[in-house]
């Protein structure tokens, strides 16, 4: 529940959200389109929790021979910057040697988390590894991390909502929003 003395202004809304998912869903599926073309498999891998809503909205728009799978890493608790360590919690349970695999993160922030993961998923030997986020944001980026799909661009604020989250809060707004805690 929102503490009554904390702030959020959207950031996007539910609309501008869809709108893009949209466009990124054509954008894989056209890099795809050949891979796709030789029936081969894509494993689109959800960065749990933050990423749920958004993977749920992407996979559906998704084209081709599909499999999907669930990580969960964590670099924050319940802050709102990251801890610097990051806790590999849930594997993957299915072997991507060979395969395509489009990782779907909600937030690339200190690059930390993402860093760690993509580091551990190259060397199990996929065809090819590429990153969708929702939101790239630069601010306090540690971390260079290639985000080959880009939702948003976003450079400052502490964003919640559409599965971002502050200490497990906020997940469930449809929107996105910067968040300023009361003190």
């Amino acid at each position: 529940m929102q503490n009554s003395k904390d702030s959020l202004s959207v950031v996007f809304s539910k609309e501008q959200i869809d709108e893009r998912i949209n466009e990124l869903a054509k954008n894989i599926n056209e890099y795809y389109r050949e891979a796709l073309k030789a029936n081969e498999q894509l494993l689109v891998v959800c960065v749990l929790r933050g990423a749920v809503l958004f993977f749920a909205d992407l996979v559906r728009h998704l084209e081709g021979n599909i499999e999907l799978d669930f990580v969960r890493i964590a670099s924050y608790g319940k802050s709102t910057s990251s801890s610097g360590h990051v806790n590999f919690i849930k594997d993957l349970e299915i072997d991507i040697q060979d395969k395509h695999v489009l990782i779907v993160e909600d937030i690339v922030d200190s690059g930390l988390s993402m860093n760690f993961l993509l580091k551990q998923l190259e060397v199990r030997n996929p065809k090819s590894l590429k990153l969708v986020a929702l939101i790239s944001k630069t601010e306090r980026r540690e971390n260079e991390v290639k985000v080959d799909f880009v939702g948003f661009d976003k450079a400052n604020g502490f964003l919640v909502g559409y599965g971002l989250d502050y200490a497990e809060k906020y997940r469930h707004l449809p929107a996105i929003y910067d968040l300023k805690l009361s003190n």
